[in-house]
């Protein structure tokens, strides 16, 4: 499939295209020709989230998953920059538990681009499974100017 690779703050994301959608971020990714405009725009986004000029990701994704899976997604994916809930306020909203729902946003195949990083447990940070685990998500809530919370 072919990849993008950027480099931001957070490390060197890697960008996947599956179809006409993004499929995958991964750290430490590579380029994987050839650079389709998608990835390009997906690059000029993530750049520009990096350096504070982007707050919402306008990109075409798809989440190969079960339709659960997929509907966490799409909430986790429209929560507002710089804001957060809880994997209870999601299982509430779709009406399961927060334990699946903490499984969905585990197994997120495009973190940054969809916030996962903005899902936190009721009474702690809860879990990222990104490289750097909870120092990252703390640097990614920070640079949106959420970490009033974390103090």
């Amino acid at each position: 499939m072919p990849m993008i690779a950027v480099e931001t703050q957070f490390g060197c994301l890697g960008v996947e295209e599956t179809d006409g959608a993004i499929t995958r971020l991964v750290w430490n990714g590579t380029n994987k020709e050839p650079n389709t405009p998608l990835l390009k725009e997906a690059a000029a986004q993530l750049t520009a989230y990096d350096e504070g000029r982007l707050e919402q990701f306008d990109l075409p994704y798809h989440v190969d998953g079960s339709e659960f899976q997929r509907q966490v997604c799409d909430l986790m994916f429209a929560i507002p920059f710089g804001e957060t809930r809880t994997y209870g306020d999601i299982a509430k909203e779709l009406g399961q538990p927060a334990q699946p729902v903490g499984r969905a946003c585990g197994a997120n195949p495009i973190p940054v681009i969809i916030p996962c990083h903005r899902i936190l447990a009721a009474n702690s940070l809860g879990g990222f499974s990104g490289q750097g685990g909870i120092e990252t998500k703390v640097a990614l809530l920070r640079h949106e100017r959420a970490a009033g919370l974390l103090i």
